[in-house]
């Protein structure tokens, strides 16, 4: 249920507070006011498309904000929590949430959920829970056989639900099963031509055998048997200065030897020269370390290097040629051993995925008939109901030979729904022939109709909050009092907002607000007010006649509010 609403610069109304609570609510006010403003505000709140333009003139944004009675453990509170936001409990199993939408003159738009910034996808999940909407679109999609459906299935109630979402899910493996049938029967020769070349793929793989890194140290190995001769004469020359192997020759190693026996033989008079020492005997200790690698280093080159050099650059051509063909790096084509040889077991286990896809098919087949049959035969059932029950409201809404008869039929093609052809056909009078929604309904009987369907299924289908956006169009006289009392009615069970310009309707609210424009000459402003007592009677007779202290319109003011009085206590 929604508390209260805050708006701020949407439209033409530059601040302004609904207190809404339970019951019926009426909206109501002079053309130009700004009452469908309240509805787009409510749209933002509940997700709908922000639009810069009605942000109002000369300000940098359009804000609203709502403040909702919720569950404290439900649906509502577990999403809000999953989006970050949170609820704030105050007893009896209730909490309250905040929910927010602003609008720059830019057209960038943001959400608020709890307390937190959240997407506004977000917005739109929880309005599906919250409220239901209906204007004069959807009347219009009221004539859709979609939304007829819908309509028919909302008041077959938990038990066709179930049943659907059964049905949903066996068609849907159904589907599934069979377009992978139907691919792998249709494309058996290039499958079989794919898996042929993958057998090649493979094999020349598994022959070469790569292996990881290979082709680095291969690379490496080139660049160093290439430049043999050149490292062995550098690798002479510097174990040859390191350590000569002439018994007269010059080298490091000798050098440092005198250089530590000059200081060791004087150190006795100065010890600070027995550190030195060391630390030539140390240096001494590495240059022979190094001479003796280089010595290894030399051993270790292989006099016939050309020949390993031969031998490494065909083996680098082959890993050349496989990363050409089969991926542009020696990893890519190691992986192809892995995904090619799932892919071959894959494609080479046709024949056995062919027979189990055709199995399963054939018994998803059963099942979804059978399913789809159970659909078909709640629905007519539900139909009839529907049909009488909703023929019965449109008599108490001044319509008393209209007969509503929802037709299911079969179209022989399984879908997402069923198969089941949902039509709605109104006989406004005796001796017309039924037609269809779409082709026989004046606006007047579609708003009468949509509000009857609404009473009936609210009692299988309960909505929190509902909001009519001139439900009442094209109604007037005894119609539109049988609305104002089936809106009430309604309300016994859910929230009602109705945004009206009938003063037979807005009599039977609980609780009207008035949308009233201000103007100082150059700017025009709107904002809510709440009526009671003498403003109420002075507005619904405006609404009667144009005129708030019209005598006449004032009269039958009372005379309405008295006849919603006496509504109550009987309902009471």
């Amino acid at each position: 249920m929604i508390e209260e609403i805050e708006i701020r610069d949407l439209g033409v109304i530059a601040e302004a507070t609904l207190p809404l609570g339970a019951g019926f609510t009426a909206i109501t006010g002079e053309t130009g006011a700004g009452k469908t403003m309240v509805v787009t505000a409510l749209g933002l709140l509940l997700g709908g498309r922000a639009d810069s333009g009605t942000v109002r003139s000369g300000q940098e944004r359009a804000s609203v904000d709502g403040r909702w009675v919720v569950p404290e453990d439900g649906p509502v509170t577990e999403r809000v929590r999953e989006a970050g936001g949170d609820v704030d409990p105050f007893g009896e199993g209730r909490a309250e949430l905040t929910l927010g939408r602003s609008v720059s003159s830019e057209g960038r738009s943001r959400a608020a959920v709890g307390g937190r910034a959240a997407p506004v996808g977000i917005l739109s999940e929880l309005g599906e829970k919250l409220v239901v909407v209906h204007g004069q679109s959807e009347q219009l999609r009221l004539k859709s056989a979609t939304a007829q459906r819908e309509a028919l299935d909302r008041f077959a109630g938990t038990g066709l639900a179930d049943l659907l979402a059964d049905y949903t899910h066996a068609f849907t493996r159904w589907r599934s099963n069979r377009a992978e049938l139907d691919t792998i029967r249709d494309e058996r020769d290039a499958r079989a031509a794919e898996a042929a070349t993958l057998r090649e793929t493979i094999a020349a793989i598994e022959v070469a055998a790569p292996q990881p890194g290979e082709d680095e140290e291969l690379a490496v190995r080139a660049v160093r048997l290439g430049n043999l001769e050149a490292l062995r004469l550098a690798a002479a020359g510097a174990r040859e200065a390191l350590s000569a192997e002439e018994p007269d020759g010059i080298d490091v190693v000798g050098l440092i030897g005198s250089a530590r026996r000059l200081v060791d033989d004087a150190s006795d008079a100065d010890p600070t020269l027995a550190a030195i020492g060391e630390q030539l005997a140390n240096i001494g200790y590495l240059a022979a370390d190094v001479a003796a690698d280089l010595s290894t280093y030399l051993a270790e080159v292989d006099a016939d290097g050309a020949r390993e050099l031969e031998i490494v650059n065909e083996r680098r051509a082959v890993l050349t040629g496989l990363m050409r063909a089969y991926g542009p790096t020696l990893d890519d084509v190691i992986a192809v051993l892995d995904t090619g040889s799932a892919r071959l077991v894959e494609l080479d286990s046709d024949d056995e995925r062919i027979e189990e896809l055709t199995r399963q098919v054939g018994e998803d087949e059963e099942l979804v008939t059978r399913l789809a049959d159970e659909v078909s035969a709640l629905r007519s059932a539900a139909a009839a109901q529907l049909g009488e029950r909703v023929s019965a409201e449109l008599t108490a809404l001044a319509m008393p030979d209209a007969q509503l008869s929802i037709v299911v039929d079969s179209t022989g093609d399984l879908t997402a729904s069923g198969r089941d052809d949902v039509r709605f056909l109104l006989q406004p009078h005796s001796g017309a022939e039924p037609r269809s929604l779409a082709k026989g309904a004046s606006g007047g009987e579609l708003s009468r109709v949509m509000l009857a369907i609404e009473v009936v299924i609210a009692s299988t289908d309960p909505v929190p909050t509902f909001v009519f956006d001139e439900v009442d169009s094209g109604v007037g006289g005894a119609a539109a009092i049988e609305i104002g009392r089936r809106l009430a009615r309604l309300a016994e069970s859910s929230q009602v907002i109705a945004v009206t310009h009938l003063a037979q309707v807005a009599a039977f609210a609980t609780n009207h607000l008035s949308v009233r424009k201000q103007s100082d000459g150059s700017v025009t402003s709107s904002s809510v007010v709440r009526l009671d007592g003498d403003e109420r009677v002075s507005e619904m007779a405006r609404l009667l006649s144009g005129l708030p202290d019209s005598e006449s319109g004032l009269t039958h003011a009372k005379e309405l509010l008295a006849l919603s009085a006496d509504d109550s206590r009987l309902l009471g």
